[in-house]
């Protein structure tokens, strides 16, 4: 027997001695504030404890370690100091997706505890094992700091929780959140809920001989073991191209180690696990092919027809040899990027039960569907893939969104989703699938290593005269979005220039590699690398100066893109370079980039989104969207639109209960939510829903109309994509624009960075600062440290540790300046900035490297340490 006290609760624990902490925490007292973000590596702090006044990683921590300990969670917290706690990090914007919040919250109580006015260099000492991904660290220094001043003074910290456009607002659940009381998925219980687990390829080429299965049937607490065979509908799945299995057959040849070839139900999830360990399976391994160089010659094909998924190919302006002969300088360069891992907080979880639906049309349980509670960025996209997997109407699949810790791109693709609604479908029970770390990091795509040939010239004045860019991009096993991810790299070959003669032409490769897909920046990081580094060499050649350069050549209103797409209204990327001039005239050691960012898919895709807001009573309202709240804010600017609109002298809106939904349940569209959309398209749709409601409050009260909907949309269907010949081609509705200076200290370490952003009318200045601070701090990484490995195939290590994330002692001071040119397309003028803040990021500091000792660097990542 274990004695301890829970949080001041006598315990006497007799289970299992090497049990986790954290797993008795989480499923033995349901205490869930504590949250499993590396699954037992001890490395993101997000499990964190106190233990006798010490800061613990509860996922490293067996039971037998707590004899006669005192154990606290955020739950036994003093109530004034967990209060203000919270309300500091909510205040200061340091809650985005908010999984890893109680790890902060845990480690800065004990901080204070001890030290009542830590310095900003003490902070970071004392939080330096924590990780966080979406913040940048910024807001929760600033959040440190407000909380020691509040409990010194003995005052509350006041929210706001009211207000509309460009107001600082607080954001949409954070307090709770922050609490840990918000649950996401694998926080959620259902009674009788069973456990699933999936079985992997071990090889990324192999022909599947046999997968044998009866040793884990017979393993006790199994309840059932599935194959490929099991799934009644379509097993092919993809977000554009439906070439990714389920499950692979028997017979069949694996195309990546992250392909699942079963899958196991048990009562728990270790019994899960470690049913899938004893699944053998004979393969006869195969040759990966993995460079993507290499691929295009199809001496071995991953796909049947051929590696090569998607050519983008477009020219503009004459002949690009003529134009490099007539002009005065001209530079080329190879350069190459690395696979990168999104590293989101919370790997992926997903819950399925039956339930009722709206419209069943078949005999599936006598009028019973699927839902499945998804934390991914298009829920309506699950919705339809899960349906063909089971063979249903989408009727009869509920998809409902469970806020999520984390995603940037890596949540688009479908994942555990389609498993867990399957195993459902046959037992008729509530399933949970969850992925570890390590089988997160195997599975899900990443970010497009690219191989890009490019060459720029200018004319004697300085003008760029022509552009030429050969972008390969390694999309690995299956399509996700490389293709688009290489088309839409293409359309921004130029970056924010203005070139007369373009010729670009980039390749999405099939490989036996991890497939790469969405992550933020969408292809438009890498080539904004190359750009920026050619421009700042094409410069040194004319002996001009680098801001001067960029800023007599960038893109301004009636300039073209890349594309050929002319400009109108709403440019501000010179307003960025005049924003960022004096920092970078002053400093010694300083790298200058500008970065153009689309809004919305573009390229001759359908953008759209609908919102409904429905009238319950005259105090309370909700909001249905179709959109993903993964720590941007989307729910929490939907609210503050509200306000804006409907606030009067009669209805205070502040005042109501204003509820967010987004489940497929309710049919209000959304899309995928990606590409900067969010703000762009919501708040479109939101206005649109809104108003209607507004012009019948003219006439009668809210509570008159309660029962009633109200449903805006906005649609866009006037895009081109690039290359197709047309007069005027309208690649993207709108952009984002941004302009970013890193300085160097005297031993060539990051010591600041300016980032100046337009991202049109900003609705909330917090929300807006953390998006790019947590920008920033991933762009230094991918510039510097991250990478995740690969030999032939196979990952070098799946440790979170590993991947060369930034944490907090890596920060520099990021200084955020807001510029606001206004979209005439644009909700309020309103643009977007989710995916832009780290588009100029890398480039700047490999130019500022260059001032720091003249060393050109054509591969990312340069491999030193950040700050």
């Amino acid at each position: 027997m274990i004695e301890f006290t829970l949080n001041k609760e006598p315990i006497s624990y007799t289970g299992s001695d090497d049990l986790s902490l954290l797993t008795w925490l989480r499923e033995e007292k349901g205490i869930v504030s504590p949250k499993d973000g590396c699954s037992g590596q001890g490395a993101c702090g997000a499990c964190l404890v106190e233990i006798d006044g010490k800061a613990v990683l509860s996922c490293r921590t067996p039971m037998k370690k707590l004899s006669r300990s005192r154990l606290v969670t955020i739950e036994g917290f003093d109530p004034i100091l967990k209060d203000t706690l919270a309300r500091a990090f909510v205040k200061k914007g340091a809650v985005q997706c908010g999984f890893c919040t109680p790890g902060f919250l845990s480690r800065t109580k004990i901080l204070l505890e001890q030290n009542n006015s830590p310095t900003r260099d003490e902070i970071r000492k004392a939080l330096a094992a924590n990780l966080c991904r979406c913040t940048g660290y910024a807001k929760i220094i600033d959040a440190v700091i407000l909380a020691a001043q509040s409990l010194r003074d003995k005052k509350e910290i006041k929210l706001n929780e009211s207000g509309g456009i460009g107001k600082d607002r607080s954001k949409h659940d954070a307090y709770v959140t922050a609490l840990g009381q918000r649950k996401f998925i694998d926080d959620m219980r259902f009674p009788e809920m069973v456990f699933g687990a999936l079985k992997f390829s071990d090889h990324p080429r192999a022909k599947v001989l046999t997968i044998k299965i009866d040793k884990a049937e017979n393993l006790p607490g199994v309840i059932r073991v599935f194959t490929a065979k099991d799934i009644p509908g379509e097993r092919m799945t993809g977000v554009l191209h439906q070439d990714w299995p389920v499950m692979v057959l028997e017979g069949e040849t694996t195309r990546y180690i992250g392909d699942v070839l079963a899958g196991v139900v048990a009562s728990d999830k270790a019994i899960a696990r470690k049913a899938c360990d004893l699944i053998d399976v004979d393969y006869e391994v195969l040759e990966p092919v993995t460079d993507p160089v290499e691929a295009i010659k199809d001496k071995i094909k991953v796909h049947e027809n051929g590696n090569l998924l998607a050519v983008s190919k477009f020219s503009r302006g004459g002949d690009i040899e003529e134009a490099f002969h007539l002009s005065h300088h001209v530079v080329s360069a190879r350069y190459q990027t690395q696979l990168v891992e999104h590293a989101f907080l919370e790997p992926e979880t997903a819950i399925a039960r039956s339930c009722k639906t709206r419209s069943c049309k078949t005999k599936f349980y006598k009028n019973r569907g699927i839902q499945v509670y998804t934390q991914n960025q298009g829920i309506y996209e699950d919705r339809t893939a899960i349906a063909k997997i089971l063979g249903l109407p989408k009727e009869q699949v509920i998809a409902t969104l469970v806020p999520c810790g984390g995603a940037f791109g890596g949540k688009e693709d479908l994942t555990v989703q389609g498993h867990a609604a399957l195993f459902c479908y046959h037992l008729n029970k509530p399933v949970k699938v969850s992925l570890s770390r390590d089988e997160s990091i195997r599975m899900h795509p990443k970010r497009h290593p690219f191989v890009m040939d490019y060459k720029l010239g200018c004319d004697k004045t300085g003008k760029l005269t022509a552009l030429s860019a050969e972008i390969i991009g390694d999309t690995g096993a299956y399509a996700s979005l490389g293709g688009e991810v290489l088309n839409r790299a293409a359309g921004h070959a130029a970056g924010g220039y203005h070139v007369p003669v373009v010729a670009v032409v980039s390749k999405a490769v099939y490989t036996n590699n991890l497939p790469s897909g969405a992550m933020r920046g969408f292809g438009v990081n890498q080539v904004t690398y190359a750009m920026e580094c050619m421009v700042d060499e094409l410069c040194e050649k004319t002996g001009g100066n680098p801001w001067q350069f960029r800023y007599d050549n960038a893109l301004k209103k009636g300039s073209m893109t890349a594309t050929g797409q002319v400009l109108g209204d709403g440019v501000g990327l010179r307003d960025t370079l005049l924003a960022v001039k004096d920092e970078y005239e002053k400093a010694r050691y300083a790298g200058l980039a500008l970065a153009i960012k689309n809004i919305g898919f573009g390229n001759g895709l359908i953008d759209e989104s609908e919102a409904e807001i429905e009238v319950v009573s005259d105090k309370k309202i909700i909001l249905h969207h179709g959109w993903t709240e993964m720590g941007q804010g989307v729910d929490t600017i939907s609210k503050q639109i509200l306000c804006d609109i409907l606030n009067s002298d009669n209805l205070d809106i502040n005042d109501m209960d204003i509820e967010v939904v987004s489940s497929t349940d309710s049919e209000v569209v959304g899309g995928m939510t990606t590409a900067s959309r969010g703000t762009f398209l919501l708040g479109n749709s939101l206005i649109m829903a809104a108003e209607k409601l507004k012009k019948e409050l003219k006439t009668t009260s809210l509570a008159n109309l309660a029962g009633k909907r109200f449903k805006g949309r906005w649609f866009c269907d006037w895009t081109t994509r690039p290359g197709k010949d047309v007069k005027n081609p309208l690649t993207h509705f709108a952009y984002g624009y941004a302009a970013q200076v890193v300085i160097l200290d005297d031993k060539g370490r990051v010591d600041k960075v300016i980032a100046a952003h337009d991202g049109g009318r900003v609705i909330n200045p917090t929300l807006f600062e953390g998006q790019v601070e947590g920008g920033v701090m991933m762009g230094l990484g991918y510039a510097f440290t991250e990478k995740l490995g690969l030999d032939h195939g196979y990952l070098k290590s799946s440790k979170m540790g590993k991947l060369g994330l930034p944490k907090i002692k890596s920060m520099p001071e990021i200084i955020v300046k807001a510029v606001e040119v206004k979209d005439p397309k644009g909700p309020f003028g309103a643009k977007g900035v989710g995916e832009i803040g780290l588009v100029p990021t890398a480039p700047a500091a490999i130019n500022a490297l260059y001032q720091f000792d003249k060393k050109r660097r054509y591969e990312l990542p340069v491999g030193q340490r950040i700050r």
